[in-house]
């Protein structure tokens, strides 16, 4: 249900379950965490995604009445990503939604196609956030829109995501791929310590 590719120094996994809008199990968000530790030192770029249209519902519903939605493991997951040197980006192939927030307010760019959705209603569902999760998301679109999102549970379209700084960027469905690519090229052809170097630099 994760699929990983490693092509040199660009590291890809995919959330596989479209029949379940790629809603993530604990096991699920454990392998992506596995591979963005293992990404440091290994990896110049570190990208996610998703399978079909949606890149991740967030928990699954049954391990979310289990006990996922207030798992340490998110935050394991953030972290990793967060902690990684190189480029890390978010390949929105459809809406993001729930917990899923967090691996993409933890990458440094977040590219999203057309038509996506973006939602993180934990005020409706009697959850907090994880709890990086709401700086991450003021930093990017400043504390009132992240409280309108949080304590507001709007739902943005695209254009309102890319309006507020959520995504960086806005594609067709059928050139997100080559968006990524490109957006890639540059890091994958640099010394690991310049890319650490400008990272450091960028960091909030």
């Amino acid at each position: 249900m994760i699929r990983t590719a490693r092509d040199g120094a660009l590291w890809q996994a995919i959330i596989d379950r479209p029949d379940k809008a790629n809603s993530v199990t604990g096991a699920m968000l454990a392998e992506l965490a596995d591979f963005a530790e293992a990404a440091q030192g290994n990896a110049k770029v570190l990208v996610l995604s998703g399978t079909g249209k949606v890149f991740s519902a967030g928990a699954d519903l049954e391990a979310a009445k289990a006990g996922l939605a207030t798992d340490p493991v998110w935050e394991r997951l953030s972290a990793a990503i967060a902690r990684f040197d190189g480029l890390s980006i978010a390949a929105l192939n459809g809406t993001l939604a729930g917990g899923a927030f967090g691996m993409a307010l933890a990458c440094d760019l977040r590219i999203a196609v057309e038509g996506a959705k973006f939602f993180y209603p934990v005020m409706k569902l009697g959850f907090l956030p994880q709890p990086s999760d709401p700086a991450r998301l003021a930093a990017l679109v400043g504390p009132a829109r992240a409280k309108l999102i949080l304590m507001g549970a709007a739902k943005l379209t695209t254009p309102e995501a890319l309006t507020f700084g959520l995504v960086d960027r806005i594609v067709a469905r059928d050139d997100l791929d080559a968006e990524v690519a490109e957006l890639s090229q540059a890091a994958l052809e640099a010394e690991p310590s310049h890319i650490a170097g400008i990272k450091a630099l960028t960091r909030a």
